[in-house]
């Protein structure tokens, strides 16, 4: 519930800032919380498991270090996920590429993990502030 609240706050934020024409934003990653992983749901890891295998796979295969990348918000359930992945204005991304990359991340994290989701429940959104 911590986690879905920081990643609505973030959300919120980038948003927000996207509106108003300022360009600096904190991302706090809250991915890297661990204090509460013995009681963590089966969705909030695979979820973590997710964020950290996008940020990863974007960082190696489009070329960008992971400071480039503003944030990655994973939210809902395995019956109907949302996964946004959003960029400075100022940073080259090819969109159909980051959209292939988090489709085969979340290929490969559901694979590991023995989840099965409908591509059909997956909506993923790109953008830029």
């Amino acid at each position: 519930m911590k986690k879905a609240f920081i990643s609505g706050i973030l959300l919120s934020s980038i948003m927000l800032v996207g509106c108003n024409g300022e360009s600096e934003v904190e991302v706090i990653d809250v991915s890297e919380n661990k204090e509460n992983d013995e009681n963590s749901s089966p969705e909030s890891s695979f979820f973590s498991e997710l964020h950290n295998e996008i940020m990863g796979s974007i960082t190696e295969q489009a070329n960008l270090d992971s400071e480039s990348i503003g944030a990655i918000m994973v939210d809902g359930n395995f019956k109907d996920m949302t996964v946004s992945v959003s960029f400075p204005k100022d940073v080259k991304v090819v969109d159909t590429l980051i959209q292939q990359i988090v489709e085969d991340s979340i290929k490969k994290v559901s694979e590991k993990e023995k989840v099965t989701m409908s591509k059909e429940n997956i909506t993923i959104k790109i953008e830029k502030y």
